[in-house]
């Protein structure tokens, strides 16, 4: 109840956020990554999975952006889930500015997507996946098997197939296919 309160208070905030300043979260492990992304979408909250700026280190190859202006109500939601990021830090100069994990290139009857260090390319006629590749996780080749053949709009989701970080950004690169080819 309080929540719907506070989202219809700050409706303006947390849809506008092209115009707010920005922070990233940064996280110890792809598992609190992946939580945090999964909680803050639920909330409704504009934030995208990064990649970490240079000059933040951690051991996580992944930050989430959010407007900072939602920093209080995101910080508190994520410790009632128990989650704790290492840092809170605002995107003062571009040197903080988080990386966009996202290419897309299109090889004209093919389309390939790579999201961080995994990708996958569709017939665009047919709209078949006919490859998954990178990453060096354990459950590529798997991944790979499930995926391979299918039509995108009928292959399974990788992040409910895999659970390491190469399907995670499996995923990512999956749903950005799936918008990128919206008529």
């Amino acid at each position: 109840m309080l929540r719907h309160f506070w989202k219809k208070l700050f409706k303006v905030s947390t849809r506008n956020a092209a115009s707010v300043d920005r922070g990233i979260l940064v996280f110890e492990n792809t598992s609190e990554v992946i939580q945090a992304e999964t909680i803050l979408k639920r909330m409704e909250y504009p934030a995208r999975v990064m990649g970490p700026p240079q000059d933040i280190q951690t051991g996580c190859d992944l930050v989430i952006e959010f407007p900072l202006l939602d920093q209080l109500k995101i910080l508190h939601e994520l410790e009632l889930n128990g989650l704790q990021p290492l840092q809170v830090v605002p995107i003062t100069s571009s040197l903080l500015k988080p990386v966009d994990i996202f290419y897309t290139k299109d090889f004209n009857d093919y389309l390939m997507v790579r999201a961080a260090n995994m990708k996958i390319t569709i017939n665009k006629q047919e709209m078949k996946i006919v490859n998954i590749s990178g990453g060096g996780c354990p459950d590529v080749p798997f991944l790979a098997y499930q995926l391979v053949g299918k039509k995108l709009s009928e292959a399974p989701r990788p992040r409910d197939l895999g659970h390491t970080l190469c399907g995670y950004t499996l995923e990512l690169a999956y749903e950005e296919l799936k918008k990128t080819c919206q008529p």
